[in-house]
């Protein structure tokens, strides 16, 4: 049985993580590019330029995701309150509570997860 007070508890946590991931993201995408600012050098040409495109390319990668999990999160709280939580939102079969302890946001068991 899966207990409400704690996943609410478990939601907020990795919202807080989540939204502290993302400051630090944003603020390493921000002075990567201000590295750049004013310099008219070829990534493709230039040794470090290739570097810092790739920096800013896996950060504003690990951004998007960290900005789909906080809605994803979002969307689990609204479950909770729904009383829908731990519901697979694909089958409607209960979600195992080993995958709620791993991922608290999950919306989809293993299975309908395994099939996207």
């Amino acid at each position: 049985m899966i207990d409400e007070a704690q996943m609410r508890e478990r939601l907020e946590d990795e919202r807080a993580e989540t939204q502290a991931l993302i400051g630090r993201l944003t603020q390493g995408i921000d002075e990567v590019s201000a590295a750049r600012d004013g310099d008219n050098s070829d990534d493709e040409h230039d040794p470090e330029g290739a570097t810092l495109a790739f920096e800013r390319s896996q950060a504003a990668t690990l951004l998007a995701q960290s900005e789909n999990r906080l809605n994803e999160i979002a969307e689990a709280v609204d479950r909770l309150a729904a009383g829908t939580f731990g519901i697979c939102i694909e089958c409607g079969r209960p979600i195992a509570e080993p995958r709620l302890e791993a991922r608290p946001y999950a919306a989809k068991c293993v299975n309908c997860a395994a099939r996207d």
